[in-house]
């Protein structure tokens, strides 16, 4: 007589063993003869104590549990199985000669997932207990899926923390770039603000020495956020590098051997067309460029897309000089002026990116009338005190909720700087 196929999981796993539980010895027989006969792996308890002994020992995938029973009933025995700990779910199966509907509702209740009247059917069985394996068998493909799942998320956490350092890194290479953030020249100083949204951002100020008496003071915002812009704002510095002097396209060199200074709008036009030439990138940018006299406090200024800059007058007058512009990268035959203002002692002018002047708040963006207000409200402060108040404001007013790169040049002009060349 050929042996029954072991009764398996539909995918395919190992044999199921079904742990079957009555006081009835006879009954006990029938169950086991016909399961095993349906490849069934079985075992048997003769008491709902006797089989808690057997579900510690060696955890069944189903079980059969006659509900009435002395000591230990069915019921009870249910729902001290749902309370045990376990690597799998356990099917569970009330065989009861008590068809009520309110019977089924205190079984569902106790943690049964199904239901067999006495005398017990072969063929019903059989059926229940394909059912019970189907169940098993999703419950075992989700673990693994949620394994896998789980695995998965570890790797990309640990792929996250790898790129957060390296972000980190890339945040302090880029502030880095800001060797000086401030610096006095006697009767004016500069001082700057740079507040990237995220770990990097496209923005960048700087200043560097055109000669004894003229300080050039740039604002930079490259399109976008990100790696891709801080990378290219970090090029870009590198071009208006006052460390070196000779790789900066802001000066040029006279046949003294003296360094003198571009005109800013054709300075604009230099970048520009070496953005489109040289770089080869998608990415365009705004910029601001301010060539500032220590001596007499005139300003001659190229504003490329980028906002107007502010003048904060000592009297608290406020005026928003510049002509607009196209951004740098964008076109190839395009042109900027250069122009013309005069700092007197006690004014101030400030080079702010779109991220101060486009910040949200209640009533809008602040824009630069809005600016022009917060620094009337700062003006009792001076250098980086004033910066840092200045941004407390937008931050405040934007409810901490600052979708762009905060950056900023500060120049402050007390008088003509002693002891000029």
């Amino acid at each position: 007589m050929a042996q029954p196929e072991a009764k398996a999981l539909p995918g395919g796993a190992g044999r199921l063993c079904v742990l079957v539980v009555d006081d009835s010895r006879m009954q006990r027989r029938i169950l086991t003869a016909q399961l095993t006969q349906a490849g069934y792996f079985v075992r048997e308890a003769a008491s709902g104590e006797e089989a808690l002994t057997i579900c510690r020992a060696a955890p069944p995938d189903i079980v059969l549990s006659d509900w009435l029973m002395p000591g230990l009933s069915g019921l009870e025995f249910c729902r001290i199985f749902r309370g045990m700990e376990r690597q799998s779910y356990g099917y569970f199966v009330l065989l009861t000669s008590r068809p009520e509907k309110t019977d089924v509702a205190l079984g569902l209740q106790a943690g049964a997932d199904d239901f067999l009247q006495k005398p017990v059917n072969g063929a019903e069985l059989r059926a229940r207990l394909a059912a019970g394996a189907r169940v098993l068998q999703m419950e075992r493909e989700l673990k693994e899926k949620n394994r896998m799942l789980a695995a998965a998320l570890a790797e990309m956490r640990g792929l996250y923390d790898t790129i957060g350092r390296d972000l980190d890194e890339a945040r302090n290479l880029q502030q880095s770039l800001i060797r000086e953030r401030f610096r006095s020249f006697g009767s004016a100083q500069v001082s700057l603000m740079l507040h990237p949204s995220g770990h990097v951002g496209g923005d960048l100020v700087g200043f560097f020495p055109i000669n004894a008496r003229r300080v050039g003071l740039y604002g930079i915002d490259v399109s976008g956020h990100g790696i891709t812009s801080a990378l290219l704002a970090s090029r870009i510095s590198g071009y208006l590098s006052g460390a070196a002097p000779e790789q900066n396209i802001a000066l040029v060199q006279t046949d003294l051997g003296f360094y003198d200074a571009r005109d800013p709008a054709e300075l604009a036009t230099a970048m520009n067309r070496l953005i489109l030439e040289e770089i080869h990138t998608e990415s365009y940018f705004t910029m601001i460029y301010a060539d500032v006299d220590l001596v007499s406090g005139r300003v001659a200024l190229v504003q490329a897309g980028h906002p107007a800059p502010v003048v904060l007058r000592s009297d608290g007058g406020v005026e928003f000089p510049g002509q607009g512009g196209l951004p740098i990268g964008l076109f190839d035959a395009a042109e900027w002026g250069t122009v013309n203002l005069r700092l007197c002692p006690g004014d101030r002018l400030l080079l702010g990116s779109d991220g101060i002047t486009e910040a949200e708040g209640a009533g809008g963006a602040l824009a630069s009338e809005g600016l022009g207000e917060m620094m009337r409200s700062c003006a009792g402060l001076r250098g980086q005190a004033f910066l840092d108040a200045l941004y407390w404001q937008i931050e405040e007013r934007s409810s901490g909720h600052l979708a762009d790169d905060i950056s900023a040049v500060l120049f402050e002009f007390d008088g003509a700087k002693r002891n000029a060349d």
